[in-house]
């Protein structure tokens, strides 16, 4: 879309761009800072993107995909996506997961109603930052510029990659080989599909061929080079009670693990973990959630790859780091595998020439923009912004996902010492341990409360070392 076109765009082509604010980023991220930061601040922001919507990689994710969590839990602190408790199905009783069209849908709405429409905030979509306050447009060639005052805000640090735009890791010789995106699209079933990956996108694959495409378990090959922990969704959810009684329960066990398996294996005899093969302990802790009726679909598949990443793929063979394995002559292989989860390393958010969003909290990316939006609005100083939110980082491995926690629970006491901050993080559905002021007390919530003020400094000093940070 050429700039000075379209209804998000309301400026003259060729003039500096007099804002406050420049948002590199309309991913979840962007937009979560971005409405934060207009909700609590009057200033005008320039947000620009390579895509040509607003959404990030939900614009190219692939059909069949939904959040993993509850939608409650996603999106930005002004505005609620979903909501709704699910009445039937697999997962009836628990919140509802939007799909691609829906979060899609959402953010765009955000965009052009909230955002552009306060006329506080320019999209520049099809743009590309440049570095140095200039970002360009990818159809026209024309350069925009930000003034000296206006703080740079880079919203793609942790941007996931997706198999969509990630080719093979491996060299392909005579072999089929599609990104899973391209899976629906397969009209006619082969003898045997080849699922590569360990993480969410692989097992939504494996999940949609076995419920949707009612493909035979006997007819998947899984190559999976690590084997991961899963977190149990029905205790990921928007209720105080059960998601701050997990969380007790979580710090109970930290308290008392005598290594970092121990520490998983103790979570999944508390129901918090999941793995799908209990033979194997998973050395992968990237945790998204898992419903126990996936867990049911995914035990089905028995013809498993364990021999490391693969090499190259050619007709009827793959080579991997560990060995080799025979496939189907016409088998299909479905590349899942790609960085959805970065850790780049940790850098403080706030510095002088760049504000670099990260998450702040164990994991909720959504929460963890919104928050640092809320703090650049309402605190001056640099140094007190990185002192309240210091980075944390996703989950990877086992002592990776003990760090982000340690990390999410230190920042949680900071913030949450802040009356206001604290007032309004209890306000956002995107904050998972909230405790709406309307919310009322339970003995559930009682109980969860007791036992999470119980365990949470024991848990904590243990978790801390078994950590990186407990390393350091």
């Amino acid at each position: 879309m050429p700039a000075g076109s379209g209804s998000w765009l309301g400026f003259p082509v060729g003039r500096e761009v007099e804002v406050d604010y420049l948002v590199v980023g309309a991913g979840a991220m962007g937009m979560g800072f971005t409405d934060a930061l207009i909700d609590h601040a009057d200033v005008r922001v320039a947000l620009v993107d390579r895509r040509q919507g607003p959404g990030g990689h939900w614009l190219e994710a692939y059909p069949f995909v939904r959040l993993h969590q509850s939608s409650t839990f996603y999106g930005v602190a002004s505005t609620v996506l979903g909501g709704k408790i699910q009445t039937d199905g697999p997962e009836a009783g628990l919140h509802e997961r939007a799909d691609q069209p829906t979060i899609c849908a959402y953010y765009d709405d955000l965009l052009t109603d909230r955002m552009v429409g306060s006329g506080r905030v320019e999209f520049f979509p099809g743009h590309d930052y440049l570095g140095d306050r200039a970002f360009l447009s990818l159809e026209s060639g024309e350069r925009f510029e930000v003034p000296e005052r206006c703080r740079v805000v880079d919203a793609r640090y942790l941007a996931p990659e997706i198999p969509a735009e990630t080719p093979p890791r491996f060299a392909v010789d005579g072999a089929q080989v599609i990104p899973v995106n391209d899976l629906v699209r397969v009209e006619h079933d082969p003898s045997q599909y080849v699922i590569v990956g360990s993480g969410k996108t692989a097992t939504d694959a494996c999940i949609w061929l076995l419920r949707e495409r009612g493909v035979d378990p006997d007819d998947i090959c899984w190559v999976r080079p690590r084997d991961p922990w899963m977190l149990n969704r029905a205790l990921i959810q928007p209720d105080p009670a059960i998601y701050l009684g997990m969380v007790a329960n979580m710090m109970r066990v930290s308290a008392g693990a005598a290594s970092l398996d121990d520490l998983f294996l103790g979570l999944e005899e508390a129901g918090i973990m999941l793995r799908v093969d209990r033979s194997v302990v998973p050395t992968m802790a990237k945790a998204p959630t898992l419903g126990l009726w996936e867990l049911e679909l995914l035990r089905c598949i028995e013809h498993v790859v364990r021999r490391g990443h693969i090499r190259s793929a050619s007709r009827g063979r793959l080579e991997l780091a560990d060995g080799s394995v025979t496939l189907a002559d016409d088998a299909l292989i479905v590349n899942c595998a790609a960085d959805g989860l970065r850790n780049p390393g940790r850098i403080p958010i706030w510095q002088p020439e760049v504000i670099t969003l990260q998450t702040i909290r164990a994991g909720f990316p959504c929460f963890g923009a919104a928050l640092a939006g809320y703090v650049e609005a309402t605190r001056d100083d640099d140094v007190e912004k990185n002192r309240l939110c210091a980075p944390s980082s996703f989950g990877n491995s086992l002592r990776d996902w003990a760090t982000m926690n340690v990390l999410g629970l230190r920042n949680a006491a900071s913030f949450g010492s802040e009356p206001d901050i604290k007032a309004w993080t209890d306000s956002i559905a995107v904050n998972p341990a909230r405790i709406p002021p309307d919310h009322g007390t339970s003995p559930e919530l009682d109980d969860a409360l007791d036992r999470l003020q119980t365990n949470l400094a024991p848990g904590l000093a243990r978790l801390t070392e078994l950590s990186d940070v407990g390393r350091a």
